[in-house]
C-alpha cells in the first residue's frame, strides 16, 4: 500500500454509524454503566473520541507509538519540557522560534531548567555543548525562519549515547516530507496549526512519542495540566490530514519556483530555501526529505528594518499575518514579528537580519505569485548610502 492509500485509509469509519467522516463528539462527560465502569471515555479532558482518533492518524503518520494533542504548538512544546525537572540541562538550536524561546527563558529558566542555544546545523557543536547534566537535546529542521537543516541521525546518536532525550519540531517538514521517529529522534511536536490543519482555521499542537512509556507521561501531563485540543478543532485537524500529501506537494513546486525567482533578483541578497543548490544543507536536505517544503526566507540588500516593512506591506497575494502552512500565502517579518521576543543581537547573531522576510507559499498559481513579488520590489525605498568625506 502506498503512502498515500495508507494516509486516507487511516482515517477511520465510525463502526456504530458507517459515517464516512469522523463523527464530532462534542460533549463533556460520558454516562457510566457503573462507577468506574464506562466504554473507554469518562472525561472529556482525559478523552474523546473524536480526538483520539486524531491522534491515532498523527501517530501512524509519524510511525510513532502514540500522539496526544494540545491546545496549541507551545501547549505541546510545554508537555515535553515537563519531562524534565530543576538542574536539567537543555541543549536548543540557536535559530528557534520565539515562543519557544519565550518558553524556555522566561518560564523553564526560573525553574532552574538551563538551556544551551547552538547551531545544530554544525553537529561538533551540538556534541561539544552537552553536559553531564543535558537531558534533553531540541532540534528543529529545517529551522524557524533562516531554515537550517540538522542532521536528525547524527544528533540522534549523540543523545543516545549521552542518555538524553531528543526531541525534533517537525512543523515545517510534515511526516509527509520527513520522519525524525525513524531518524533516532524519541519526540516529535508540530504546531499543527500549520501544515498538518492546512487550512488556517485552528489553532493546536501535537506530541508523538516513540516508544509507550513516553508516550504516557505525555499522556499523563496532557490529562493533568489539561491544555487538550477540542473536539470540534479535532475534527477540523482530521478533514486537514485528508488533503496533506496533496498540499505539501504543491507547496513545494510553488516554493521551489519563487525561492529560484528570489536567487536572480538584484533587490536580494541572500535566499534560504533547502531546495537551492546554493543552500549549505542542501545535500543533507535530499538525503534525509522527500521534498523542502513550502517555506522560503530572503534578506533584502538593504538591510533595515524600514525596507522590509515596505515590501512586507505591498503585497497583493501574500498576507501579512503570523503564522504559515495555510493553503493562502502569508508572509511576515520575523524581527518584528514572530522573533520579536529574542533580543535583538542573539536575534541577529542566529541569522535572523533587520531585513528577513518570511514566506509561508500557499496554493494559488505560481505566475501570480512570481508577479505579486515583482510588484512589491518595485516598491521598495532607494538604499541610503553614505556620502564620501574628501
Amino acid at each position: 500500500m502506498s503512502t498515500i492509500t495508507e494516509l486516507i485509509h487511516s482515517i477511520p469509519v465510525d463502526p456504530r454509524t458507517g459515517a464516512i467522516a469522523v463523527p464530532i463528539y462534542q460533549t463533556s462527560t460520558f454516562v457510566q454503566d457503573a462507577p468506574g465502569v464506562n466504554k473507554g471515555y469518562d472525561y472529556a479532558r482525559s478523552n474523546n473520541p473524536t480526538r483520539e482518533t486524531a491522534e491515532k492518524i498523527i501517530a501512524q503518520l509519524e510511525g510513532g507509538a502514540a500522539a496526544s494533542l494540545f491546545g496549541s504548538g507551545l501547549a505541546a512544546i510545554d508537555a515535553v519540557i515537563k519531562l524534565l525537572k530543576s538542574g536539567d540541562e537543555i541543549v536548543a538550536v540557536d535559530d528557534i522560534y520565539g515562543g519557544a524561546f519565550r518558553l524556555f527563558h522566561k518560564v523553564y529558566e526560573k525553574f532552574g531548567i538551563r538551556v544551551t542555544y547552538v547551531d545544530t546545523s554544525d553537529t561538533q557543536a551540538v556534541f561539544n555543548a552537552i553536559t553531564p547534566a543535558t537531558r534533553l537535546i531540541w532540534l528543529e529542521t529545517p529551522t524557524n525562519p533562516t531554515l537550517k537543516i540538522s542532521d536528525i541521525a547524527a544528533i540522534g546518536r549523540i543523545a543516545k549515547a549521552h542518555n538524553c532525550l531528543f526531541c525534533v519540531d517537525n512543523t515545517f517538514a510534515s511526516p509527509i516530507l520527513q520522519k525524525p521517529l525513524e531518524l533516532g529522534a524519541d519526540l516529535v511536536v508540530h504546531s499543527a496549526t500549520k501544515y498538518l490543519g492546512g487550512h488556517s482555521d485552528l489553532i493546536a499542537g501535537v506530541v508523538v512519542a516513540k516508544t509507550i512509556p513516553l508516550a504516557e507521561e505525555i499522556k499523563f501531563y496532557q490529562n493533568a495540566t489539561g491544555a487538550i485540543l477540542g473536539p470540534f478543532d479535532s475534527f477540523l485537524l482530521i478533514r486537514g490530514i485528508e488533503t496533506l500529501h496533496l498540499r505539501i506537494k504543491q507547496h513545494g513546486i510553488n516554493a521551489q519556483a519563487l525561492a529560484e525567482y528570489l536567487e536572480s533578483h538584484p533587490a536580494v541578497d541572500k535566499v534560504y530555501y533547502p531546495g537551492l543548490p546554493s543552500h549549505k544543507g542542501h545535500e543533507l536536505a535530499k538525503r534525509q526529505s522527500k521534498g523542502f517544503g513550502g517555506i522560503i526566507s530572503f534578506t533584502l540588500k538593504n538591510d533595515t528594518i524600514e525596507a522590509a516593512t515596505a515590501f512586507v506591506t505591498s503585497t497583493r497575494y501574500f498576507k501579512l499575518a503570523e503564522s504559515l502552512g495555510g493553503i493562502k500565502s502569508l508572509l511576515c517579518h520575523p524581527a518584528a514579528m514572530t522573533h520579536k521576543s529574542i533580543p535583538d543581537e542573539k536575534r541577529r547573531a542566529a541569522g535572523v537580519s533587520d531585513s528577513l522576510i518570511r514566506l509561508s507559499v500557499g496554493l494559488e498559481e505560481t505566475a501570480d505569485l512570481l508577479a505579486d513579488l515583482e510588484q512589491a520590489f518595485t516598491k521598495l525605498p532607494a538604499p541610503v548610502h553614505a556620502e564620501t568625506v574628501l
